[in-house]
């Protein structure tokens, strides 16, 4: 049941037509996709993921991206990997639960996308904490809470 609750879809963003990087969010984590050239390998690509901050690109050459993340991260949970001519980054939230609004500073998305993801994410806890029920089709009236902070927060979680 929980997989019926996983992001369906991307969100992408785009610059002059092409596609930058995409990315979903779940509770835990914020996963970004880049295409890259199709003769990089994993050992020309470098990937340094801070607190608050994300730079890549391939060694010996000025970024592709150095940007400051939306939100704070989990640094030693972070990861990257690559595959069929994709980097895969997945960034750890420092606050489970917090909708991310973009994976970068400036590239927010549109309220209907974040209002969106606000109720998948709080569905997707309801399911974490009652595994006996089905989520999958629950629907809102309105605007959902915040699944980080919604009824006392995430068990184990402390709400500041």
């Amino acid at each position: 049941m929980a997989e019926r609750l996983a992001p369906s879809q991307k969100h992408t963003f785009t610059h002059n037509g092409r596609t930058v990087y995409e990315w979903d969010q779940t509770l835990t984590e914020v996963n970004m996709y880049v295409p890259v050239p199709p003769d990089m390998r994993a050992k020309e690509i470098f990937c340094d993921i801070s607190k608050q901050h994300l730079k890549f690109g391939r060694q010996d050459n000025p970024p592709f991206l150095d940007m400051d993340l939306f939100k704070a991260v989990k640094v030693s949970d972070c990861i990257w990997t690559l595959e069929d001519n994709v980097m895969h980054i997945t960034l750890a939230k420092l606050e489970q639960g917090e909708p991310w609004l973009a994976v970068l500073q400036g590239h927010e998305l549109d309220p209907a996308k974040q209002q969106e993801d606000q109720q998948r994410l709080l569905l997707e806890r309801f399911q974490r904490e009652h595994p006996g029920f089905d989520f999958s089709n629950a629907s809102f009236n309105g605007a959902a809470p915040n699944a980080r902070t919604f009824m006392g927060g995430l068990p184990g979680d402390v709400v500041k």
